[in-house]
């Protein structure tokens, strides 16, 4: 017998998230639900839902705090819906492209949002859990925090490392600035706003060295991505 798709709904107003919960279960779907972004981060390891249902004004964490974390943690292979009130385009560009899988606005209909968790969930999972991320020749062996391209061992700081992982791990999004410093800042404290553009230029020599091919590139105004073939 086939488990039931579990959904975990992050969102700091009760209402809300016992309304989406009732009509979830209803639909034969298994659901958790959290108030706040340092609750959802555990969750998430503990509950490991197949879609994450998540607001953006939250207590402690944001919503795309913890976007930016669960992003880190498993790439694309679990879609997140974000919910919130805010409507402005540049915003719904933001998160689409810092790894939410939808945007839906508040108030919704109940239908409509059965209907966009069910395409996400039709859609295979990429296999990004694999301790190996691979693209374009490139390898990173996370579990040794080694990177090779075709075969030949790179050396990269911190920094470098940490930029590479994550574009990697969202080979066909571009990155934006502000995301990457999000992301990464915790960890690498020596990679500011100013510093950036330093940090990319560096790896991108690194990683050219080896077959002369430049596999990033700077999408104007906005971020970073891996070039396409």
């Amino acid at each position: 017998m086939v488990g039931k798709q579990k959904i975990l709904i992050v969102d700091d107003d009760e209402n809300i998230a016992e309304l989406i919960s009732l009509y979830l279960t209803k639909e034969c779907f298994d659901t958790k639900i959290v108030y706040n972004g340092e609750d959802a981060l555990t969750a998430f390891d503990t509950h490991q839902p197949n879609l994450v249902m998540l607001d953006l004004m939250l207590p402690g964490l944001s919503g795309e705090e913890v976007l930016s974390r669960l992003r880190e943690d498993c790439g694309q292979g679990i879609p997140v819906i974000v919910l919130s009130a805010k409507t402005e385009v540049s915003e719904k560009v933001a998160l689409l492209l810092g790894g939410a899988a939808d945007y839906v606005t508040k108030p919704f209909d109940t239908r409509e949002l059965l209907a966009r968790i069910t395409v996400q969930l039709r859609r295979p999972a990429p296999l990004d859990a694999s301790p190996v991320l691979a693209y374009e020749g490139i390898s990173i062996h996370t579990d040794s925090r080694s990177v090779t391209v075709e075969g030949c061992e790179v050396r990269l700081t911190r920094t470098e490392y940490a930029i590479l992982k994550l574009l990697m791990s969202n080979p066909s999004q571009v990155i934006t600035k502000s995301l990457l410093l999000d992301r990464i800042g915790a960890d690498t404290p020596d990679c500011t706003e100013s510093s950036l553009k330093m940090h990319v230029s560096n790896l991108r020599k690194k990683l050219k060295t080896i077959n002369d091919k430049d596999y990033i590139e700077a999408v104007w105004g906005i971020g970073f991505k891996m070039k396409g073939k």
